[in-house]
């Protein structure tokens, strides 16, 4: 049976959400006093924070590993689910932090309505270090518990992190451009949001990257090495159409074909039973279907589609 972890990934959420929440507020308090466009667009992003948390706890709620009547095969792919909304979240914060640079570049070029203190710096440094708790703990806990939505939630708020590092450093320049009469650096704040973006773009490839694959039923296990494992089992004389799906660590299913040295069906049953703590030994939780045959269906092809013989 898969572990129910709903409970600890719940508990990270709402620390999270409520952690979100006084940032976003921090944010937008600082974007609004000193006039920062950036800083305001970086409160926004930050939304999207609150509302991946919000998106989490939906999706928690119905990702039991636990299988039931109307769904046999367990509901984690809510969690992956969750996850491919996440990245949709960090598409469109890479969007608008790219719409927001354009704009400021062709249509507010007046830099001086920026009014910086050291006083706001030191609050977003402190946001800094609120964001890095974040990502870390979230992080953490998902690898644990094997939770995608939390892992995912980690990356969102990593990129965030980069946009306030961004975001403060341009206020740096802006705050300095006049004490040490650079005036180019009044433009860090918006040069610096591009490679920002393609961060935040890029972690909302690789959440996507992770899940797609148990959404699509993408090979979990090699079929070789599902293979390897059946033959070491005292008894079994072939295994072919071998089939896996789900991921390493969180949940596989895996079907076989098998021929065994035996008519007796006890006997083929015990060896059914040798083999799935045989690939529970080797690759974790799993879930098995056998299907045992006569030895007229021997086949070569270990997997569906396959071309290469059984060694």
């Amino acid at each position: 049976m898969m572990q129910d972890n709903r409970s600890q990934v719940r508990k990270v959420l709402w620390l999270t959400l409520l952690l979100n929440l006084f940032v976003m507020a921090l944010k937008l308090t600082l974007g609004l006093a000193s006039g920062s466009l950036s800083l305001q667009a970086d409160a926004l992003h930050s939304i999207t924070d609150s509302v991946n948390n919000v998106l989490g706890l939906i999706t928690n709620r119905f990702s039991s590993p636990k299988p039931d009547r109307e769904h046999p095969y367990g509901h984690q792919k809510f969690e992956a689910i969750g996850a491919l909304g996440i990245a949709a979240f960090l598409g469109i914060a890479c969007f608008e932090i790219l719409r927001g640079a354009v704009e400021k570049i062709f249509l507010n070029t007046e830099s001086a309505a920026i009014k910086v203190t050291s006083t706001e710096l030191w609050l977003l440094l402190l946001v800094l270090g609120i964001n890095i708790f974040v990502a870390f703990y979230e992080r953490n806990v998902g690898r644990k518990v094997n939770s995608p939505i939390l892992i995912a939630d980690a990356k969102h708020t990593m990129s965030d992190i980069w946009v306030t590092i961004i975001v403060i450093a341009g206020l740096v320049g802006v705050w300095q451009a006049k004490n040490l009469n650079i005036p180019q650096l009044e433009w860090l704040d918006v040069i610096l949001a591009f490679p920002v973006a393609l961060l935040v773009f890029y972690s909302g490839w690789e959440v996507i990257k992770e899940n797609l694959p148990w959404l699509v039923d993408e090979m979990a296990i090699a079929p070789e090495a599902i293979h390897d494992t059946v033959m070491e089992v005292s008894g079994v004389l072939n295994c072919h159409e071998i089939a896996s799906r789900g991921i390493l660590g969180r949940q596989v299913f895996i079907e076989m074909h098998l021929i065994v040295d035996t008519n007796d069906i006890i006997a083929a049953h015990k060896i059914t039973e040798t083999i799935e703590e045989h690939l529970e030994k080797r690759f974790g939780k799993v879930r098995v279907l056998i299907h045992v045959e006569p030895p007229d269906y021997e086949e070569e092809d270990i997997s569906f589609g396959s071309t290469e013989p059984i060694a």
